[in-house]
């Protein structure tokens, strides 16, 4: 079993470190492929620049000009020649050098209330870490569904989607549940390479990135939120978010259990009671700051799901939590404790927010709407067929972007002006196409599934099998939430 021997790792886009309690995967140095991939990289970015710089893209000059560095800062972000965030603050200085925005649209993600949003999120996580009220939580949900291996699967994916509203990351979430997989793994007296083995680490894995897409609090979701508020000029609800997913949820959850079930069947049908319960160890009482962080998040559950009476943006509710959290005496994290926070995420967040905003005001996005989406908007005819074109496209699309967020960053924007020109309820597609970010059947698609993936429980044949199906599945799900559910909820 792999052991705790260090800090956990952090998401390509620099999003979160793992708890101290995850084990710590094997990282591999870099070698001279991936120099060189870099340097390709950059070598295809800077070409990119320079050749739609002068290419009769648009009539405005600033259009052109403005699609150049964005195309700039995409391939850096698919290469990942360098770091997500310093690629963002290289397209923006160079926004603003070259005299194609001013500091107001360039500095405008950096006001978003999206990225503060993802900043309050980020804190709030640290606050359910590094209390133990995450920790707790889960391991008392697992204690709870038993030792027989179909119902601790059960309750692995539903600790899974209750920590998404608590631990607002993916990785995070991966490294929590990773830890007490491990001490059920060696209840059950079987490898990392069993059945049992490959089908916890997977589902723990997989679906920490699709949970992320239904509810807004994970960086994806919040990243989709921004783009559609501030781009497609639609408001966006929490509730309103959680409820038009909620069948969706209870599918996913269901769909993914028995899946795992027929594809990787146990060996043992039950674990050793007494390994576990030594693996627990004795409970604990709640401590005072365990107390007060579940208070704080129950108080910021219940303004983000009442969302529709009172009108306070997300955000603030979120901010506002975090300020309590950090108050003398009545908070439980200090100033010291936010050092630890990835701040890459909120610097890339910021950056692909202003860029999207750059792009509308200089009509950028017509280009990138006729390039990119050209073939899709004769089969753009209604919301059924849409949804099929979207989703479809999306997923294909994820294939050249190793992030969500980056795909939605630099995608997301022309999706919008694609529905606008066509005719399309803006809210609707922008949730499609966040949604069909959530269809991966390649490690390399998302930051969590390379965490999960570096533990070696599962290898790239397992992830394609559950991939492949839950990708149609979900497909399914979602024409029944367009054609149905949606209509019927009038949103």
């Amino acid at each position: 079993m792999p052991a705790a021997t260090g800090p956990g790792p952090a998401d390509r886009l620099g999003l979160d470190a793992a708890p101290a309690v995850a084990p710590t995967p094997k990282a591999s140095p870099p070698d001279a492929r991936a120099r060189a991939w870099r340097a390709a990289g950059l070598i295809a970015a800077t070409v990119a620049l320079a050749g739609l710089w002068f290419a009769p893209t648009h009539d405005l000059p600033v259009a052109r000009h403005a699609v150049a560095i964005a195309a700039f800062m995409i391939v850096l972000w698919i290469t990942e020649a360098v770091s997500h965030a310093l690629a963002g603050c290289i397209g923006l200085a160079l926004f603003l050098v070259l005299g194609v925005a001013g500091p107001r649209a360039v500095l405008s993600g950096f006001r978003s209330e999206t990225t503060w949003f993802l900043l309050a999120a980020m804190a709030i996580g640290a606050m359910a870490s590094k209390t133990g009220l995450a920790m707790r939580l889960a391991r008392a949900a697992i204690a709870a569904a038993g030792t027989t291996y179909p119902r601790l699967l059960l309750g692995f994916i539903l600790t899974d989607f209750a920590l998404t509203f608590l631990v607002p990351s993916g990785i995070a979430r991966v490294a929590i549940l990773a830890s007490i997989a491990f001490g059920v793994i060696e209840a059950f007296g079987v490898g990392p390479r069993s059945n049992v083995g490959r089908g916890l680490l997977l589902i723990i894995t997989y679906t920490a990135g699709i949970f992320d897409k239904m509810v807004i609090a994970g960086a994806t979701s919040i990243l989709a939120r921004g783009i559609i508020t501030e781009v497609g000029k639609a408001p966006v609800l929490y509730s309103h978010w959680f409820l038009a997913y909620l069948p969706c949820d209870v599918i996913t959850i269901l769909v993914c259990w028995r899946v795992v079930l027929w594809l990787f069947p146990p060996e043992k049908a039950a674990m050793d009671t007494a390994a576990w319960a030594e693996r627990l160890g004795p409970v604990r009482p709640w401590t005072t700051a365990e107390k007060k962080c579940a208070v704080y998040m129950a108080l910021a559950m219940a303004l983000w799901l009442t969302d529709f009476i009172h009108h306070a943006d997300p955000a603030w509710i979120g901010i506002g939590v975090a300020v309590l959290a950090l108050l003398p005496g009545v908070g439980v994290l200090r100033p010291r404790d936010l050092r630890h926070l990835k701040y890459g995420a909120i610097v890339f967040t910021a950056a692909a927010l202003s860029m999207s905003r750059i792009l509308s005001e200089t009509k950028g996005l017509e280009v990138l709407t006729r390039a990119l989406f050209g073939w899709v908007a004769p089969l753009l005819k209604g919301p059924v067929l849409s949804a099929v074109v979207l989703y479809w496209t999306a997923f294909v699309y994820h294939f050249f972007l190793a992030s969500e967020t980056a795909m939605l960053g630099t995608s997301l924007p022309v999706v919008l002006a694609l529905a606008r020109e066509h005719g399309l309820d803006l809210l609707t597609a922008g949730r499609i196409w966040t949604f069909a970010a959530g269809g991966k059947i390649f490690v390399y698609q998302s930051g969590v599934l390379l965490v999960g993936y570096s533990y070696g429980y599962f290898d790239t044949r397992d992830l394609l099998k559950i991939g492949a199906i839950l990708t149609v599945v979900e497909f399914l799900v979602l024409i029944f939430l367009v054609a149905v559910y949606w209509p019927l909820l009038g949103i």
